[in-house]
């Protein structure tokens, strides 16, 4: 309505609504879209705000509403404890080395070294001395699920106040911080500060302006800020839009269903609970014609045991019982359909990992689970690009510069590959292992595929997998054990079927 309708509404309002149906009669004509059009059926609701000022509006309560679900949603629990084993796995994710010398080789001894030493800084690597990175990882993930983001400072060296808690003396550790410490109404146009994130002029991060404590355990005093840079802070954030500073909970588009379904479900438990107490009524015939005998007691007791015979009925008496229309035999059905689509509003789960329900043939089961290993690995992507790969990067660049322990590097390294590495996250799981053997057989076997590639889909490493696999062949021949997985022949038999190197085919 423009301001013409609202001036002569209220004095000829049949005018102004001609006006106003003749107004859309035209936009209707001129408009190529249908969908722009509000009706009285399609609301056309439209977003004309930009993404840092949405998420600076609604952010702290999406990530209040997410972290409610994850304390009490047994729902949510699942599906983020899912997210974790997929994306993350047990092991976390893995960092294979690989620096190369000038040839192209892989320098085995280096690589052996670096991963020797990753692995027991991997033991004490944030600043708490309370998580192993595996778990540091899953819970560095788990909150960027559901807050929407997480920040990580890089604690470099000798700090005042900070003894590094890594085994191996490692000079170098991770303070994980919830989006809280960054706060969201902190803005500085002079500055050119926004919601915590100082930027230069074309818009790039140059650093972050972070809480010493946590706001919500500063028992109203008022918080101070220190400033980190950039290159010393990590941002593992959800985002959907370009230009968008702070991250989302993936929970956004779901928190409204998740919270019908914790209702509808509690509804129908409460209902189902009242139903299970049995009762009956007596219905005492006639109301018009009934007197109540003389003798009748105040509260009377009727006893109700299996075989129970009611023989002390009054005269036109008679017993009811109370039916129940419960459980819900359409509660199972209306949950599942409600699950799938909670699935496909949070990238990474399927139906059937969030509902625990795994019936369905073999090709149905894993065409389920090739399509949610899509968004899977869109994850495990996003999570070794703006986490792992710099924490590693950051790690072995303070081993270089260790005095107390140098680490050994030959002369005839390939510079530009010390930092490089590959890094390994849970795969696919298999569903029949035996067509899933044959299928990586037959790769191989075509050259679409190499051994180190089945292996690391296992979730192995290629370099300890051989290593040990030779180890077990040679122990096998030097107790003279022979088993059917040896590919290495009994002494005497050759593997083309030719005894001490003679050929004892016949024609």
């Amino acid at each position: 309505m423009s301001w013409i309708e609202r001036i002569i509404s209220p004095i000829a309002p049949g005018l102004a609504l001609r006006r106003l149906t003749a107004k859309q009669a035209f936009n209707a004509n001129v408009r190529a879209y249908q969908a722009a059009q509000r009706t009285r059926t399609h609301r056309a609701e439209r977003q004309s705000a930009t993404a840092n000022t949405s998420v600076g509006r609604d952010a702290l309560s999406l990530r209040e509403q997410a972290r409610k679900l994850d304390e009490d949603h047994d729902l949510v629990i699942g599906m983020l404890d899912k997210l974790e084993e997929r994306v993350i796995g047990a092991n976390g994710i893995m960092v294979e080395p690989q620096p190369l010398d000038l040839e192209g080789n892989v320098l085995t001894e280096l690589q052996e070294e670096i991963r020797r030493r990753w692995a027991s800084w991997s033991l004490k690597c944030e600043v708490t001395g309370t998580y192993t990175r595996p778990e540091l990882e899953r819970m560095a993930l788990r909150t960027a699920f559901r807050d929407g983001e997480i920040f990580g400072q890089l604690v470099r060296g000798n700090v005042a106040g900070l003894t590094h808690p890594n085994p191996n003396g490692s000079p170098f550790s991770i303070e994980a911080l919830e989006a809280d410490f960054v706060p969201l109404h902190l803005t500085d146009i002079a500055n050119r500060i926004r919601q915590g994130i100082e930027r230069n002029a074309w818009g790039r991060v140059v650093a972050y302006h972070v809480f010493y404590d946590n706001p919500g355990d500063s028992f109203g005093l008022t918080a101070k800020t220190k400033r980190v840079a950039q290159g010393n802070m990590l941002h593992l954030a959800h985002r959907h839009r370009l230009h968008q500073l702070r991250g989302v909970s993936v929970l956004h588009g779901v928190l409204t269903r998740l919270a019908d379904i914790k209702d509808y479900e509690e509804s129908e438990r409460v209902a189902a609970r009242i139903a299970a107490a049995l009762a009956f009524y007596i219905k005492k015939g006639t109301p018009d014609l009934y007197t109540p005998p003389q003798d009748e007691v105040a509260n009377r007791q009727i006893p109700f045991s299996p075989g129970t015979c009611f023989d002390d009925l009054r005269a036109g008496e008679e017993i009811g019982m109370i039916e129940s229309n419960r459980p819900n035999t359409h509660l199972t059905k209306f949950r599942d359909g409600q699950i799938r689509m909670i699935s496909s509003g949070v990238r990474g789960t399927t139906y059937s990992s969030v509902a625990r329900d795994y019936n369905g043939t073999y090709s149905a089961q894993r065409q389920e689970l090739v399509e949610g290993q899509g968004g899977v690995e869109v994850s495990q992507q996003w999570f070794v690009a703006q986490w792992s790969r710099p924490v590693y990067r950051a790690w072995l660049e303070m081993e270089l510069l260790r005095t107390d322990k140098p680490l050994n590097v030959p002369d005839n390294i390939d510079q530009h590959t010390l930092f490089d590495a590959v890094y390994l996250a849970p795969t696919m799981p298999w569903i029949d292992p035996v067509k899933e053997s044959k299928s990586w057989k037959e790769r191989i076997k075509g050259g679409g595929a190499t051994q180190a590639q089945w292996i690391r889909a296992s979730g192995g490493t290629p370099s300890e997998v051989k290593r040990q696999r030779s180890a077990e062949l040679k122990e096998n021949k030097e107790l003279g054990l022979h088993f059917d997985t040896d590919t290495i022949p009994p002494t005497g038999e050759q593997p083309n079927g030719t005894a001490n190197g003679t050929d004892t085919t016949t024609s």
